[in-house]
């Protein structure tokens, strides 16, 4: 069996080095808020061309804390695509906001062009997500925040080291927001999720949110480092666990990356199948390829050909967000692009340890079909 994603090979690859360093951890006798978090924090801002940022508890608290850090609740409005993980939709519903779902372009990414006129009196912010692992048009989108005066939040889950322009994605807006849920490019084996930013006060509230509302950095406050909640938060906490395990790892993230733009190279040049609409990497973009994407009309025939030959694709995301119950009232909503992939897109498998002859495998069978 090919797997649409699987991390047992990466694991036995850093077997040793995890289960050490896990030991030494559990050792020190401080699961929470210690030295192997305060070491990643470093390590993942170093690594991102960051100037501050905090680890949390997943990648959707990441988009949560960063709405209510900006007071973004009721009677306000966040834009953002129904192309997307229920997260970045649930995180803006849990704040109190509203919802105003965007369409996309033909490289699946927020289209640009139609950002503007949804922008209303009530609009307090964007959330731009740079899917598959490509940064959206951040030129455009932030001449388009400035001019009307709102917030951009970047959901970067799935974009971890990808560039605009050669900046890296997490630092074009007021917040980035990262996942670190196992499949991701820089995955633990647990949930986390990072915060980035260049405002050292948003920085300091965050860190208070992320521990319900208790002040923990600076230490001129009189209650400081005392159980003393000075503002509502909430518990997201990054466990001393998964910072040992995301510290080995973001060690390979360079490497990682590489593999993955190899791979698809490999599928970008082999796959010839005139049926098959293969990705499109934008200018000025590093793609770095936590999903290879490709749409099809013929989509249905080519996963049960795969199946029938032990490869399991995936689909992100079969029903747009506005379809689901869950958002029914947005279910008139004309979101042409939107729908119209639905009903098109699949994954291939792609990560590090996929192995030359699977790959083969793989174009053989999308290229008969």
């Amino acid at each position: 069996m090919i797997k649409s994603w699987e991390y047992t090979k990466e694991y036995n690859f850093l077997k040793k080095s995890i289960i050490k360093n896990l030991d030494k951890t559990l050792k020190k006798g401080k699961l929470f808020f210690g030295e192997e978090l305060t070491k990643f924090e470093k390590n993942f801002l170093n690594k991102n061309n960051s100037k501050y940022g905090v680890a949390v508890g997943s990648g959707t608290d990441a988009i949560y804390l960063s709405l209510k850090a900006l007071n973004i609740g009721y009677n306000d409005e966040v834009i953002t695509v129904a192309n997307t993980a229920i997260p970045t939709a649930s995180a803006i519903v849990n704040t109190g906001a509203s919802i105003k779902f965007a369409d996309i372009g033909q490289d699946y990414l927020i289209d640009s062009d139609k950002l503007e006129k949804l922008i209303t009196r009530k609009t307090k912010a964007i959330i731009v997500v740079h899917l598959y692992g490509q940064s959206c048009n951040m030129d455009k989108i932030l001449t388009i925040a400035k001019k009307n005066k709102i917030y951009l939040i970047e959901d970067c889950a799935q974009a971890q080291g990808a560039k605009f322009k050669n900046k890296k994605v997490g630092n074009f807006g007021i917040f980035g927001c990262f996942s670190f849920y196992p499949t991701k490019i820089l995955g633990s084996y647990g949930d986390g999720g990072f915060i980035t930013t260049n405002n050292k006060k948003l920085f300091e509230k965050i860190k208070r949110l992320r521990f319900y509302g208790i002040e923990t950095h600076d230490k001129s406050k009189s209650k400081y480092d005392k159980y003393f909640a000075i503002e509502n938060g909430t518990n997201s906490r990054l466990s001393e666990i998964q910072a040992t395990i995301l510290n080995i790892k973001i060690k390979y993230l360079s490497s990682f990356i590489t593999k993955r733009r190899k791979i698809a190279r490999i599928y970008d040049k082999k796959i010839t199948n005139k049926h098959v609409v293969k990705p499109i990497v934008n200018k000025n973009n590093f793609h770095v390829y936590h999903l290879y994407v490709l749409a099809s009309k013929k989509r249905e025939q080519i996963m049960d050909l795969m199946k029938k030959n032990d490869i399991k694709l995936t689909i992100q995301y079969p029903f747009p967000l506005h379809k689901m119950t869950a958002y029914k009232k947005f279910k008139k909503l004309n979101l042409k692009n939107t729908e119209k992939f639905s009903k098109e897109i699949f994954s291939l498998p792609i990560y590090p340890n996929l192995e030359i002859n699977k790959i083969k495998k793989i174009i053989n069978i999308i290229n008969t079909v």
